[in-house]
């Protein structure tokens, strides 16, 4: 069933939890947070749709909330290879809920458990995706995520516009962005690559030999040279700039 995204309650209802100022990365994402807030869920995702085959999800994280853990995690048991999310927004521009509990109940593999097992200890079990797109074509998704019962037609119409409001404008903000290409130093980005391969800040310490803080440190000042919000946006910004393999 399609979603009508201009009737008169949705837009000022989307509107008043988007918010007004969206001038930077920083503000997108705090208006991302409150949108999820205010439907009861506990974490958002934006990202670009991978193609058929891609094989790592961190590659196409452009902003989120979640744990950075739980991508490293979910690129270490391969999981998007046969993912069900990425199948399905390759077939239909249309939102769609999922609930992991549900899926595992029809595909029982082995992948379905490992996916389970993952999204539920993050208490991030059941959600929608809403797919989107910017004015140059590219195609992406915008997730919310949590413990709350799957929303109904009208929550589901009111997120589709805040998503692809919220989608276009990160999409136009990026574009008028000067390029970061060459801003990092080489700590900054020896330790953003080891954060790619899904080093946790101990392990990059040992690696690097330096201090936790130290690397604490350049992580924390590679983010705001490339006006991030969290460390799994920055290591996406480094990637798609070049800076990082």
């Amino acid at each position: 069933m399609g979603i009508s995204l201009n009737g008169a309650a949705i837009r000022p209802l989307a509107e008043d939890v988007i918010g007004t100022d969206l001038r930077s990365e920083r503000c997108i994402y705090a208006a991302f947070e409150r949108v999820s807030a205010a439907f009861g869920f506990q974490a958002f995702l934006v990202m670009s749709v991978p193609p058929r085959t891609a094989r790592r999800f961190a590659d196409h994280v452009m902003m989120s909330n979640w744990p950075p853990a739980i991508i490293a995690d979910y690129d270490a048991a391969g999981m998007l290879v046969d993912s069900p999310v990425v199948d399905h927004l390759h077939k239909s521009t249309l939102p769609f809920t999922f609930d992991v509990e549900n899926d595992l109940r029809k595909r029982r593999s082995p992948r379905s458990l490992l996916v389970a097992a993952l999204f539920t200890q993050r208490s991030m079990p059941r959600g929608v995706y809403v797919p989107v797109h910017d004015s140059a074509g590219h195609c992406g998704a915008v997730a919310f995520s949590g413990l709350r019962k799957v929303v109904d037609q009208g929550e589901l119409a009111t997120l589709t516009y805040a998503a692809v409001t919220l989608f276009d404008r990160l999409s136009d903000v990026r574009q008028k962005a000067p390029r970061a290409s060459g801003a990092l130093s080489r700590r900054e980005i020896e330790c953003l690559h080891w954060a790619a391969a899904g080093k946790t800040t101990v392990e990059m310490a040992q690696i690097l030999k330096l201090s936790e803080y130290t690397v604490n440190h350049y992580l924390n000042r590679a983010t705001r040279k490339l006006d991030s919000v969290n460390r799994v946006q920055t290591v996406a910004k480094a990637i798609r700039a070049g800076l990082i393999g």
